[in-house]
């Protein structure tokens, strides 16, 4: 593995990492809060704070940026933890994120290589490659080379399947982020004595 795909997938790890310790920080304000190094109503704050932060940090870790750069066999893009390349040639996962925000539904399509390398794809552009590349694994796939794993909410978003995944996809999205929002705001609140 090249040395930059290996700092690629370091400095994503890093990033993932740092999402979920902000998550955890109402955890350390409940122990600070025990011992009376802060206000018992600590964890709270923090916890809403670390909600409103973690739900702004994590989907943007690895979605593209421009500048990118395309090639026959790489998509290329900047990401908040650094430059990111993926092998289109070596997809081994295809699969669909999608977050909610004001009123709007954001997708982000977030595209896995055979090196680790993970890249969230927003642009129409870069669809349209990933687009290609899975047409062309499919077609290699009859030659014995194994086929990416492709969900089904992905290919509906990229065109390649009907559109009732994606229907299905986006509604357990939302009951999703609901109830876990709502079970880390109640975990919150017992911490903070509520």
């Amino acid at each position: 593995m090249e040395a930059t795909t290996i700092r690629s997938v370091v400095r994503a790890r890093m990033g993932s990492g740092l999402a979920v310790a902000v998550l955890l920080l109402p955890f350390g304000g409940y122990g600070l809060a025990r011992v009376g190094a802060v206000p018992e109503g600590a964890p709270i704050v923090i916890g809403l704070l670390s909600m409103i932060a973690s739900s702004v940090l994590l989907p943007a870790l690895c979605e593209e940026r421009a500048p990118f750069r395309h090639s026959s066999s790489h998509l290329t893009a900047r990401t908040l933890t650094g430059e990111r390349s993926v092998d289109l040639d070596r997809i081994t996962t295809v699969r669909l994120l999608t977050t909610f925000s004001y009123g709007s539904t954001y997708r982000t399509l977030l595209v896995r290589d055979a090196h680790g390398v993970r890249l969230g794809i927003t642009t129409a552009r870069s669809r349209r490659k990933l687009c290609r590349a899975i047409e062309r694994a499919d077609a290699n796939a009859t030659r014995g080379v194994p086929r990416p794993h492709v969900s089904r909410a992905a290919e509906a978003h990229l065109g390649l399947a009907p559109g009732r995944g994606l229907v299905v996809h986006t509604t357990l999205a939302f009951l999703l982020l609901a109830v876990s929002g709502s079970l880390y705001v109640v975990a919150v609140l017992r911490l903070g004595g509520l």
